[in-house]
């Protein structure tokens, strides 16, 4: 191997440069690790891995939990002994996490305490025996035992990974049919660290709350890992909480200054009672995971909060485009530029490639933070790369400035009387009503027009609204072709673990 094809160790240089400062901050149990206590952390982790678990360079381990301090440590670990994470979505089903686990066969599994009884079931399933369980708050629980008792791993046996090898496999959402697991390398996890550390402003002085899961790369990957690159803090929320969160980025003795979220997540922000009294020290508020309502972008841009929007994907580790926040007020609604190390393009049809400006095409991405494919799937690799390029499924237009800007996901446009709808579109000028709390919009079957819009609303707490409101708002705004034929009214929209709607799910209903 080449030295300059070599993954190097992030925690072992910090526990060298800055021993003693937080890394890694557990909310819910307030254990804190220094780079020191979180280097010995990964490196007991690992011994345990190799020795009582027999993990070998090239097996999976399963992460089944929720978001604590030892999640980091434990991917560290797995990198240590050349094994390969496989972080398991805790809300999925039985059924669910079968089909994944049958199809990565991992050797072992930690998994939390909490969800034991799943685990258990899940390890009978698919005949997995080396499991450990794992309680955050329990010092006493089999993990810490295990952990505690076992001499760190020696530096000079850690695995020496190649930029090239597979470090985590993330299986996707799964919003469109089964899952598929995406193979992410380590030259993608650095590449995505440096794509984003300098436009999000991360320094060694940062501290970031990790609200979102750490089984999804938006957790993980923004701005977890790009911290820890850093060597900087990571304070971990064991789920989002939105009172929580809003008094953990309001509270001056924590000093959070970095924080990343779905667009659902500043929605539900907004909707706090302290929210409009709330005086942020935030360098940077980044969004993504979804097309983000122009309202909702004002609003917190009105509290002097610098959001930074972006796009990426699981299979971009997640970093493909970002928008400067110098850049937020001129280029409202814009998911930026491509990345440093990553090329982007917008193509028809066919895949041809799209130059001109306001033209809508899907978003093509190349670089070294895309991944090189999806494990034991063949045939989605051939229907999702071409010569290097991965085809995203999501639709965009670029402007006469070079900046993009997203519509929606290719695969939720639909056609009404022969004029293309994104929804995304309609949800921002929904989102523009008093009272809505969250919106989405999907196309359903119709006789004269083929489809039509139907949109499904929740309504924020306290108010009442009807069709005729919502309808009648978006005729004074939309052309007619837009404008949702029928509107559902729920408690709350279906998401899966990142906070996206799951709109198969919607199109799916009978009501």
């Amino acid at each position: 191997m080449e030295t300059q094809d070599r993954a190097y160790d992030w925690i072992a240089h910090y526990a060298a440069r800055r021993p003693t400062h937080p890394a890694v901050v557990d909310l819910a149990t307030g254990e804190t690790l220094d780079y020191r206590g979180l280097d010995e952390r990964a490196s007991r982790v690992a011994a345990v891995l190799r020795g009582e678990l027999e993990v070998e360079a090239g097996d999976r381990v399963a992460l089944y939990a929720h978001n604590c301090a030892d999640y980091l440590a434990i991917q560290f670990a797995c990198w240590r002994v050349g094994a390969i994470l496989l972080p398991l979505n805790t809300r999925l089903a039985l059924p669910e996490l079968t089909f994944i686990a049958g199809d990565a066969e991992p050797c072992a599994m930690i998994y939390d305490r909490e969800l034991a009884t799943e685990a258990g079931a899940l390890a009978e399933r698919v005949g997995l025996a080396a499991t450990v369980e794992l309680d955050p708050a329990d010092p006493g629980c089999a993990y810490r035992r295990l952990v505690d008792a076992t001499p760190p791993l020696p530096a000079a046996e850690h695995h020496r990974a190649a930029l090239g090898d597979v470090g985590t496999i993330m299986y996707t959402s799964g919003t469109t049919g089964r899952p598929k697991g995406a193979l992410i390398t380590h030259r993608m996890t650095l590449s995505n660290a440096i794509n984003l550390g300098t436009p999000a402003r991360v320094t060694r002085d940062t501290v970031h709350l990790c609200a979102l899961p750490l089984f999804h790369t938006g957790g993980l990957n923004c701005y977890s890992n790009v911290a820890l690159h850093c060597g900087a803090t990571v304070l971990v929320m064991r789920g989002f909480d939105p009172a929580a969160a809003l008094a953990l980025m309001t509270d001056e003795a924590r000093g959070v200054t970095h924080f990343f979220g779905v667009p659902a997540h500043y929605q539900t922000l907004a909707q706090q009672p302290g929210f409009e009294g709330a005086t942020f020290g935030l360098v940077n508020a980044g969004v993504g995971g979804a097309p983000v309502p122009a309202a909702l972008l004002e609003r917190w841009q009105a509290k002097g909060v610098p959001m930074q929007q972006g796009y990426g994907m699981t299979e971009t580790s997640p970093t493909a485009l970002v928008l400067d926040t110098e850049r937020a007020e001129d280029k409202l609604g814009s998911a930026g530029l491509p990345a440093l190390h990553t090329e982007v393009k917008l193509v028809d049809g066919e895949g041809n490639d799209l130059d001109a400006p306001g033209v809508v095409g899907e978003i093509w991405v190349r670089g070294p933070n895309v991944s090189p494919g999806y494990w034991r799937r063949p045939d989605a690799d051939a229907a999702s790369f071409v010569d290097g390029w991965l085809k995203t499924g999501d639709a965009a237009r670029r402007d006469e400035d070079g900046f993009y800007f997203i519509v929606d996901r290719w695969k939720d446009m639909f056609i009404s009387g022969g004029e293309n709808v994104y929804p995304a579109e309609v949800e921002g000028c929904l989102y523009a009503l008093d009272g809505v709390a969250e919106c989405a919009v999907v196309g359903v079957p119709d006789e004269r027009w083929g489809e039509v819009g139907r949109a499904y609303v929740v309504a924020a707490a306290g108010v009442t609204l009807d069709e005729d409101a919502i309808v009648t708002h978006c005729r004074d705004h939309l052309a007619k072709y837009k404008v949702p034929r029928t509107v559902r009214f729920l408690e709350a929209l279906p998401r899966n673990a990142a906070g996206k709607v799951l709109k198969r799910e919607l199109r799916e209903r009978r009501d």
